[in-house]
């Protein structure tokens, strides 16, 4: 792993494309193995931006609805547009938004040989592709808190849209990373009753905040029983939805999980395991009926429902932003998100200027 300063000229901005000023990039936990991995050449890290329009050009000022000096955060993906998943609004499914496709952009891995160059958020310009999707970030929300749009929008895609969290039920979240709280605060904002939500005992900082952000129920899984833990919160009924965001042992924690999900009741796996699940327990699947479902990314409506959360100032999201770096501590700031540190650390951001 290796950052260098690197000074890069500003791009001509055509008609239908744009620059950005940015103000505050966020660290996601997949900029880490990006950032280890150097076979890929050069690039900018950082697609979770919020920034300033610097330029805009007059077909891209129409079709975004946007003007220069407008306050904006930016989604990784660069759509097509015009494929079936695009078409459908599930556009965080076309293949030009996978970064592993060959020909593929997206903002924060995409290489600097690719004109212009600017692709990434830990810089102080963002060049704005036509394909861009980009949201006004409402007015008081600072560009710190912005920075989380893209992971408490995964929150709100995962518990709220995908999931169905509603009145009433429970909702286990297991990993306190900033995904799974995110999900705490998604599940709470959608009206569960109770939310639950597992961790190490290395993760007590992280626990903390999940109760500050409304987990009724926080669990240690390596000093007590998470499935004990269920039952007894919901009086032995177990959980209507349990979302996985845990790095956990693939094995271990899928098959536990089901253990804790009622008849009918919904398992969603959102962290790469990166192993196959030996012994999978498909037969309590199908005895228990149990919906199994994996989930990536977000839709422009789970950013829209994150940006809104902000903009009500009802959540302290101020907790889960714990550390800010300029660009001459990027190495330092993904070291530091990649589990080399303080365990306190949970969003942590760049701001370019500073």
């Amino acid at each position: 792993m290796q950052m260098q300063m690197r000074e890069l000229p500003l791009p001509e901005i055509p008609d239908d494309a744009g620059l950005l000023r940015v103000i505050a990039a966020g660290i996601c936990g997949s900029d880490v193995p990006m950032y280890a991995d150097g076979s890929k050449g050069e690039r900018i890290l950082g697609h979770e931006n919020v920034g300033i329009i610097e330029k805009l050009g007059p077909v891209a000022r129409e079709r975004w609805g946007v003007s220069e000096g407008d306050l904006v955060a930016l989604e990784e993906y660069l759509p097509c547009g015009h494929c079936a998943d695009c078409r459908s609004g599930e556009y965080r499914s076309c293949l030009q938004t996978d970064s592993k496709r060959a020909g593929s952009l997206r903002y924060g891995s995409t290489s600097i040989d690719v004109a212009p160059g600017l692709w990434g958020g830990y810089s102080q310009f963002q060049y704005m592709h036509p394909r861009s999707v980009l949201h006004r970030v409402p007015a008081g929300v600072e560009p710190r808190i912005a920075a989380m749009a893209l992971p408490l929008g995964n929150g709100f895609q995962w518990a709220y849209l995908d999931g169905a969290a509603g009145p009433g039920q429970t909702v286990v979240v297991q990993g306190p990373g900033q995904q799974g709280l995110a999900c705490v605060v998604a599940a709470k904002a959608a009206g569960a009753k109770t939310v639950i939500v597992a961790g190490l005992a290395r993760d007590a900082h992280r626990l903390a905040v999940a109760e500050k952000l409304g987990a009724d129920v926080t669990v240690r899984v390596d000093e007590q029983s998470l499935a004990d833990a269920v039952r007894d919160a919901t009086s032995g009924a177990l959980a209507d939805l349990v979302i996985d965001v845990s790095s956990g042992g693939a094995t271990q924690v899928v098959n536990g999980a089901l253990d804790l999900i009622r008849k009918r009741g919904t398992l969603l796996v959102a962290a790469y395991k990166r192993a196959a699940i030996d012994g999978f327990a498909i037969d309590t699947l199908i005895r228990q009926q149990i919906h199994l479902r994996g989930v990536r990314g977000h839709s422009f409506g789970a950013v829209e429902l994150a940006l809104d959360l902000m903009a009500q100032h009802r959540v302290d999201l101020g907790a889960m932003s714990t550390h800010e770096f300029g660009l001459g501590e990027v190495d330092r700031a993904l070291r530091l998100v990649g589990g080399e540190g303080m365990d306190d650390a949970i969003h942590v951001s760049i701001a370019p200027w500073n």
